[in-house]
């Protein structure tokens, strides 16, 4: 009698745990079924091949099925529309008489969901060369319905490669933001449809920076940004040479500086900081160190240990706030220094460009790579 009924509440407890599943599953399916009226998605792209593949086809894989997903192709030439169509994902070519820049992709596909899909009340963002990590969408989603000022909810973007190169590397440590209420977000991030609207979207002028520019004016008519203790995307920075690490601190240079002449009055005070820092350590530092060396008997020159103060505070932050290893952390310390002068000369190209009226051009680090023929057909 004692094992029947032992076998009976064992049965009994299956049945219960066989309910439980098969609720779940209701639950989660009518979750889903509501996120397809509630969501859409803009990959934006250019000349990402085989990274577009990958992005396009973990959203295909994760999104249930007719959740609208829309690239928007910058002049791509390495066949991304033609693979972005063969995988029945809606895409638009930018007008190439008119210059690229994100914003304007991320505005076009923005648009393009609002227009098509009227009930759309949240959009993901993700860059063409990023892939959407599992389970993203219900944690952003989850995180994004509890506050009704949260414009946007990000996560922890991660570099597919981070031993590829130190380059690589150190955009990894780049992504490792404070988790909590932020001043700004990434490329990749779930943002509320009515916010975005509200500040009519990115400025598409800009050719970097685009996503906290925004994030600025988002704040001063209050809502929030939010970056949520989740893995969201996996990103291929493919940055294997110095000349391309170079580039892209170029690029935030001109970010810095297109960032503070916008909102750099009180009380923002956006990029100010930054930006005198760059002025100071990337150009008048050493050329007073070095100018007046003769007339000093080489006095003047003691201003260069001030680099090794900036080293030393870079690496004891990083060590102290991030807990990084010690090799991470003198390696962030010393692209941190030596970033100064690429980001002094981003400065310079963004002034000159102003000063002669003329619309900014990509600053492009990456080499295209082209779609394998062997992964369409996976």
């Amino acid at each position: 009698m004692v094992n029947l009924n032992k076998g009976t509440e064992v049965s009994k407890v299956g049945m219960i745990n066989l309910y439980d599943e098969v609720n779940l599953r209701r639950t989660r399916k009518l979750i889903m079924s509501q996120t397809i009226s509630q969501i859409g998605v803009v990959a934006i792209g250019r000349n990402e091949g085989e990274r577009l593949v990958r992005c396009l086809k973990s959203l295909i894989a994760q999104l249930p099925a007719g959740m609208p997903i829309v690239y928007v192709d910058s002049g791509s030439t390495d066949g991304s529309v033609e693979m972005a169509q063969s995988l029945g994902v809606h895409t638009i070519g930018l007008d190439m008489s008119v210059p690229f820049t994100m914003a304007r992709g991320r505005n076009t596909g923005f648009r393009y969901l609002s227009e098509k899909f009227p009930t759309i009340e949240y959009v993901q963002f993700i860059d063409g060369d990023c892939e959407l990590l599992p389970n993203w969408i219900d944690k952003a989603l989850a995180a994004v319905q509890t506050d009704e000022q949260l414009a946007i909810v990000c996560g922890r973007r991660r570099e597919r490669f981070p031993e590829a190169s130190p380059y690589n590397r150190l955009a990894e440590m780049e992504w490792n933001t404070p988790v909590g209420e932020a001043k700004a977000c990434g490329g990749d991030a779930l943002m509320r449809v009515a916010a975005i609207r509200e500040v009519n979207g990115y400025n598409e002028r800009l050719i970097a920076g685009e996503e906290p520019e925004m994030c600025v004016r988002l704040r001063q008519r209050g809502w929030k940004i939010h970056r949520i203790e989740a893995d969201m995307t996996l990103h291929d920075a493919a940055m294997l040479k110095f000349s391309q690490w170079w580039k892209r601190t170029v690029r935030g240079g001109w970010a810095m500086a297109a960032g503070a002449a916008l909102h750099g009055s009180p009380p923002e005070r956006y990029q100010v900081k930054e930006t005198s820092s760059r002025w100071v350590w990337g150009l008048i530092v050493p050329i007073v160190a070095v100018g007046f060396a003769k007339l000093t008997a080489g006095l003047s020159l003691l201003l260069l240990l001030g680099y090794l103060v900036q080293l030393w505070k870079v690496y004891q932050y990083r060590r102290g706030q991030f807990h990084d290893a010690a090799a991470d952390a003198w390696l962030y310390a010393l692209f941190c220094v030596l970033g100064k002068f690429p980001e002094m000369i981003g400065q310079a190209q963004y002034w000159i460009t102003r000063w002669r009226g003329r619309q900014a051009t990509l600053i492009e680090y990456k080499m295209p790579e082209s779609p394998q023929s062997s992964v369409l057909g996976n």
